[in-house]
């Protein structure tokens, strides 16, 4: 089939989100400027450079009361902002996470998870998660919008601290097959690494 994007599709749900996939899930925990803790899953998500580590998350859609998602505001008011890993053993936490929760609703105690201090920056991490990114905020980028009730934002952290659990961590590297990450796919869809396979870059003659 071929379609324009402009014009629809004939398929019962939209297409678009089970073939750009799996995407890693960036669950993203901040603070507000008065102190309220967020924590919110986030499917568009990546890794984005390495010198310096750089990350970015956006949200999509309409925003809650006509204004910026929890994580964009509190990242761009305070400047700061902590990734966690989503994995299988926290799949039922990540995913009542994204509760469309007032703003003064702590999303640790709503969904049973501890919180724990970071080194650099105020937003508190997931105890429960093997591996956290903490990051300095650097600048968010609004992309074009068809809805006229949302916006799709996208905020970009440069990433200042690394935590990563010793079980994570073998022959010196980092056994992403153990720590069992979920990714998701289209729908209500998502999937976990449960393998992976090598292959050596090639190299011009």
């Amino acid at each position: 089939m071929f379609y324009r994007t402009q014009d629809g599709h004939n398929l019962r749900r939209d297409p678009f989100n089970a073939i750009v996939v799996p995407r890693p899930i960036g669950w993203i925990s901040s603070v507000d400027t008065a102190g309220n803790v967020n924590l919110a899953p986030y499917s568009f998500f990546n890794a984005v450079a390495y010198s310096p580590p750089q990350v970015m998350f956006a949200a999509t859609g309409g925003h809650r009361h006509g204004g910026k998602k929890d994580s964009i505001r509190n990242a761009e008011d305070t400047g700061e902002f902590v990734v966690n890993l989503a994995t299988w053993d926290l799949r039922e936490q990540m995913n009542a996470s994204a509760v469309p929760a007032p703003s003064d609703v702590n999303e640790f105690e709503f969904c049973g998870l501890t919180e724990a201090p970071s080194k650099l920056v105020k937003a508190p991490r997931v105890a429960e998660s093997p591996i956290h990114l903490e990051c300095i905020y650097t600048q968010t980028v609004d992309l074009p919008s068809t809805d006229e009730d949302g916006a799709n934002t996208v905020v970009f952290g440069e990433v200042i601290g690394v935590h990563i659990s010793d079980l994570a961590i073998k022959d010196g590297l980092v056994d992403t097959v153990k720590l069992r990450p979920i990714g998701r796919l289209g729908y209500l869809d998502y999937t976990t690494v449960t393998d992976s396979f090598s292959m050596d870059r090639p190299t011009w003659p």
